[in-house]
């Protein structure tokens, strides 16, 4: 059991965990649903094991308030479901998804979270590229996840890959969709940038990567993700203005200004720049699916149907209430009335807190210096960046998916709240003596 503690097994954990959980589907594309419920048996098994051993670590006091009263809303959602042990299930996947945050939260440093996220988004950007290399190399036809059946002619929007590299189409990779793949790819920039920026890769090394992940970004072709690559720019720069002014009022005044001007622009220019990047005012059909999911929320808007996460399609009252390319919908491609949805207004309240919360902490971490000593003045530090632009990215994505609910998505947002709380970059000296802005 002492090798649960080494540093090499924490890491190595932390880093399968975190990459089963953003590229679930490429375990369920290639070994069936069975192989990735057995893997995330033992994903579970180790990360209970791991809470225990370090339970010292963890105080309930030092759990983000928010977050366990939103696990709690979706327990408790329970009693008034409609579907009960359907959100038994449901509330239970939320609370596993959540220990195996919570686990990689006290075994690993800020640091050591940076470098386990590298190897993660390098594994999914590397393989996806790979994979599609492949299949229009080698086998140059569209295929299917290995538990579909081609000659049952199922939809087109199952095809694990399209067969387009060498045509520049809209690459899905390993996870089989384009929109996730290119929140992989933004949410691996912030990551590889900051690498780059903090001196813990090669400068050749980091520049690939960082190329890599604009390369994928072109090839997804993203609505969202294009949007999603200016907030965060826009998030980073203000952050930087905000740590290097001498006047935090003025520097606010300004970055307010700045954003105030860039929301006008981006509202009166919203039919042109929806043009330019392919979209229509519909969003690629998802006004239909909102208004949908609203008139359904409308019926039980205090507290909701019950939990769920995906939805699930055989199942009163979502049986054959959307599809899409001849597949049922399973989310509301919206988190935040996907929370309406199941657990009314009482949980979106709640997880609005939650993510207000946490976006706070994360704007303190960018904008002050780390204190070592008193009386230093305080050192700054671009790991203290990467909790905001996340976040900030997954906020953006939260508009049209709502993947921040779900597996990988609700990770990071539970590994942000929780270790912005309880593990102060301060408690990591070391990052100060490295690295500075």
């Amino acid at each position: 059991m002492e090798q649960l503690d080494s540093r090499g097994f924490r890491l190595g954990f932390a880093g399968f965990v975190l990459f089963t959980g953003l590229a679930g589907d490429f375990w369920r594309n290639s070994l069936s649903w069975y192989g990735y419920g057995a893997i995330v048996a033992v994903i579970v098994a180790i990360s209970i094991v791991l809470l225990v051993r370090n339970r010292a670590r963890l105080r309930l006091s030092g759990l983000p308030y928010t977050l366990l009263a939103f696990l709690l809303v979706t327990t408790v959602s329970i009693a008034w479901s409609f579907y009960p042990l359907y959100s038994a299930l449901g509330a239970t996947v939320q609370l596993v998804t959540t220990a195996a945050a919570v686990s990689i939260v006290i075994t690993l440093s800020w640091t050591q979270l940076l470098t386990v996220l590298g190897w993660v988004f390098r594994a999914v950007l590397g393989l996806s590229f790979l994979f599609e290399f492949v299949v229009s190399a080698f086998i140059r036809h569209p295929i299917y996840p290995i538990w579909i059946a081609p000659e049952a002619h199922p939809a087109a929007l199952l095809y694990w890959s399209r067969n387009l590299l060498f045509v520049s189409g809209k690459i899905q990779g390993i996870l089989g969709n384009s929109s996730l793949l290119g929140m992989a790819a933004l949410l691996g920039l912030i990551v590889f940038a900051i690498q780059l920026a903090s001196r813990r890769v090669g400068r050749g090394w980091g520049w690939f990567w960082i190329g890599v992940a604009v390369l994928t970004i072109g090839l997804t072709r993203s609505a969202t993700i294009f949007v999603g690559v200016l907030v965060v720019a826009v998030v980073a720069v203000a952050a930087l203005v905000v740590r290097r002014a001498r006047s935090r009022r003025l520097a606010y005044a300004g970055v307010g200004v700045g954003v105030l001007v860039l929301a006008a622009v981006g509202f009166l220019l919203r039919n042109p720049i929806l043009g330019v990047l392919g979209k229509s005012d519909t969003l690629t059909g998802r006004q239909g699916i909102w208004d949908k999911v609203i008139g359904l929320a409308t019926e039980r808007p205090a507290f909701g149907w019950g939990w769920l996460s995906y939805w699930i399609p055989w199942i009163a009252p979502f049986k054959g209430l959307i599809r899409r390319g001849g597949v049922a919908v399973a989310h509301a491609h919206n988190a935040w009335l996907d929370v309406w949805l199941q657990v009314g207004i009482v949980g979106l309240v709640v997880f609005a807190a939650l993510v207000l919360a946490t976006l706070l902490r994360s704007w303190i971490m960018a904008t002050d210096g780390i204190i070592t000593k008193p009386g230093e003045p305080g050192r700054l530090t671009w790991v203290a960046l990467l909790p905001i632009l996340m976040l900030a990215a997954q906020l953006v994505q939260s508009v049209a998916e709502s993947r921040i609910l779900l597996e990988g998505g609700w990770m990071l947002l539970v590994i942000w709240a929780v270790k912005t709380k309880l593990t102060p970059l301060a408690a990591e000296p070391s990052i100060a003596e490295r690295e500075t802005t």
